[in-house]
């Protein structure tokens, strides 16, 4: 999906969510989780030139996800920006139980019952347990939009960046566009992209999604 791109009001309180940057279990369908993966080589590339795309914005606080992979990301803002940096355990991925560590393959081989339930967006199944306790979809959805709400109310006014995941900016897009749960995510969730969105009475509203130019201007410079 391209990005559609509107402004907010002046004195709006908005909110850049951004995805962490690649890791190695990204590239190769690895589900992590709460587990604390760091960022791969394309990664630091990725945050490095988001760092630079954001430079001249105006960012009045980051916030990041206290896993590895977001906090990386965040530093590279946060280092651009001179703003200061926060932790938000409740910016995490969704935890996945004893799916975590698996690759999709893997998972729909070792839980069967529970790989169909989590694809046919049971947004109520549990799942197995692992080294961490798994989440409903509805229970993370309960706590990644309490964690992005708490934060715009603690700074009306203020343009935060927060550093978070995949399934974190999932939820904050069907926040925004009043999208059921259970309907498939027909939507790309792209590495260390901007998502813009705007804190209004009624919720979150949606400024750009997807935006990824930054990251293919930066391939662009690598080329001989």
């Amino acid at each position: 999906m391209l990005p559609t791109i509107s402004s907010a009001p002046a004195g709006a309180t908005t909110i850049l969510l951004i995805r962490h940057g690649e890791t190695a279990w990204n590239a190769e369908r690895r589900l992590q989780g709460h587990l604390d993966i760091a960022l791969n080589a394309e990664g630091e590339r990725q945050a490095a030139a988001l760092g630079e795309a954001l430079a001249g914005e105006r960012i009045d606080l980051v916030v990041s996800s206290d896993l590895m992979r977001a906090r990386q990301t965040a530093a590279a803002i946060q280092g651009r920006s001179g703003q200061g940096m926060a932790l938000d355990p409740a910016l995490r991925e969704r935890c996945y139980g004893g799916f975590e560590g698996l690759l999709y393959s893997e998972i729909a081989a070792r839980f069967p019952r529970e790989f169909a339930e989590w694809q046919a967006r049971n947004v109520y199944a549990e799942l197995p347990p692992g080294t961490n306790q798994g989440e409903t979809f509805r229970q993370f959805y309960e706590r990644v939009m309490g964690a992005v709400m708490g934060h715009a109310r603690l700074h009306p006014g203020k343009t935060l960046a927060l550093v978070a995941h995949g399934g974190v900016l999932e939820c904050a897009y069907r926040a925004a566009l009043g999208l059921p749960l259970e309907t498939p995510r027909d939507f790309k969730v792209h590495n260390a992209s901007i998502n813009r969105f705007v804190v209004e009475k009624e919720g979150l509203r949606l400024l750009s999604w997807g935006e990824v130019d930054h990251l293919r201007l930066a391939a662009l410079d690598d080329l001989p």
